[in-house]
């Protein structure tokens, strides 16, 4: 989104005011059902997504101040795997920058971050390991079955049996047991969940030609760096694309703040939106591989 605030920060405002004062020109725009925008975001899913921003492109062509042989594509997190999925679409995308962007499958991606999220926020390993467990089973039938009845009456059966074994505390803390299966059934059988929990960034990667910049938060607990990075490199190699850099910012988080644990309850806490760190390595990246 434009000006999208996560906990209290607007980074694409920041993003975009940094690199305009830098010569770069920007074009943000809302997402689907959003300020002047149509369309219906919730029933949309990544690839949807890519049309949204490939349009975004044809009008920066229609401008006769912009270059159109330097237009180029920055994304975060999720948007850091509609780029590449929109740079092999269109040879109008002539870089892509990838914010803690995503090197391997969306299951993968939520179990890692489950993990070291808890683990982070002082979870008893046992529980780690217990709650992983049911995510691994739950994210399985996600992925098998392309079936909405089946899956949802799978997702029940599973509710029910972990339900039946919970204390009575936890139980309460769930409040109506009803309400909650519901509004996680709608969250698991939605478009968006579905093709991102399916979907694995290795196949588009090796398709990108363009020159790429990777960069990820050294403390970023949502998207780990360790395995998205390696992951993008070795699919950016297969592909036989030798025009990019991989870099691993220390200290930073997935919201690219200067963090101390990474972990998600920090990011309110911190005054920093973005660090001058990330926003000058993009600057650099771009001003070289569009002198």
């Amino acid at each position: 989104m434009r000006n999208e605030e996560i906990f209290g920060h607007k980074p694409f405002l920041v993003i975009a005011d940094f690199l305009t004062k830098n010569g770069i020109a920007v074009l943000r725009f809302d997402d689907r059902g959003i300020g002047e925008s149509t369309g219906n975001q919730s029933t949309g899913t990544s690839e949807d997504f890519v049309r949204d921003v490939l349009a975004g492109v044809d009008y920066l062509k229609s401008r006769k101040e912009i270059n159109h042989s330097k237009i180029g594509l920055i994304g975060h997190s999720e948007g850091g795997m509609i780029a590449p999925m929109a740079a092999v679409k269109s040879q109008d995308v002539n870089f892509i920058i990838l914010m803690a962007g995503t090197g391997i499958a969306g299951d993968s991606i939520l179990i890692l971050q489950s993990e070291l999220i808890q683990r982070a926020e002082g979870m008893p390993e046992e529980e780690i390991q217990k709650s992983l467990k049911v995510q691994r089973e739950i994210y399985s039938m996600v992925v098998e079955n392309k079936d909405d009845a089946i899956l949802e009456k799978l997702l029940r059966d599973k509710f029910n049996s972990e339900y039946s074994l919970m204390s009575e505390e936890d139980k309460n803390k769930l409040g109506d047991p009803e309400v909650y299966l519901n509004m996680q059934i709608k969250t698991l059988t939605s478009p968006w969940f579905k093709y991102f929990i399916r979907y694995n960034p290795q196949q588009t990667l090796e398709k990108v030609k363009c020159p790429v910049l990777a960069i990820n938060g050294a403390k970023d607990l949502q998207v780990p760096p360790e395995q998205n990075l390696s992951a993008i490199e070795s699919a950016l190699k297969k592909g036989g694309n030798t025009n990019y850099e991989i870099k691993l910012l220390p200290g930073l988080n997935h919201l690219f703040q200067t963090s101390a644990t990474g972990a998600v309850s920090e990011y309110a806490t911190i005054e920093e939106t973005i660090s001058p760190i990330a926003l000058q390595t993009m600057l650099d990246w771009i001003k070289k591989i569009t002198k």
